[in-house]
């Protein structure tokens, strides 16, 4: 039985993914970095920034800007606040929920914050929100779901995960998490080869796991 369920933030409650990927391609692409946004939703989705960074410099072999970081979480949280929206059906499938829930994200607490308030979706996670950034721990590491199990007073067979990105349904799988992968036409593949149970809506979603 299912008591609790930890969700991923970006690309699973709010629609961000697009937004981030193609600021980033925009910077990178300055510096001599070219990939397809197909491509960086497969390479970049769910990962440390930080990561993503040195695949660019490993790319492009040379350094990025010390600015590079700042001038992206600039554009980027600027961009959120106008753009985000929330993924269709989330905010009624939540509704509906009997059991607890939380938020488990790579992304850190300000931006988590930012993006669920634009959503609309904030005062449903007051108190219930975890990230990478408070136990330094990022995805594919299971750290961070293993902490939000804990913190929520579940255990890992009490709880599932809901992710949209490879690296996390690895951390999930790899933390003995029965995962969900909220797939599009980006991302099924890889989500299918890591071992999540896809869908496609979240009344798939609601369908699949009896709630």
């Amino acid at each position: 039985m299912i008591k609790c369920i930890i969700f991923d933030c970006d690309g699973v409650l709010v629609d961000t993914e697009k937004i981030g990927n193609e600021i980033l391609l925009s910077m990178a692409a300055e510096h001599g970095f070219e990939m397809k946004i197909e491509d960086a939703y497969r390479n970049f989705n769910g990962r440390n920034l930080k990561e993503c960074f040195r695949h660019i410099e490993e790319a492009i072999a040379k350094k990025l800007p010390e600015s590079f970081e700042n001038e992206y979480r600039e554009k980027s949280f600027n961009a959120f606040k106008t753009q985000v929206q929330p993924m269709e059906g989330v905010i009624d499938f939540i509704d509906n929920l009997e059991i607890p829930y939380c938020v488990a994200s790579s992304g850190p607490v300000d931006k988590i914050r930012l993006n669920l308030e634009t959503a609309g979706l904030l005062d449903k996670f007051e108190n219930k929100i975890f990230s990478s950034y408070q136990i330094k721990s990022w995805k594919p590491d299971p750290g961070i779901f293993l902490h939000a199990a804990k913190e929520m007073g579940f255990s890992v067979q009490d709880c599932i995960v809901v992710e949209d990105s490879k690296a996390g349904v690895i951390a999930g799988k790899s933390g003995g998490f029965t995962v969900y992968g909220l797939a599009n036409e980006n991302n099924k593949t890889d989500l299918l080869e890591e071992g999540a149970i896809v869908f496609e809506n979240f009344e798939q979603l609601r369908q699949l796991t009896c709630l």
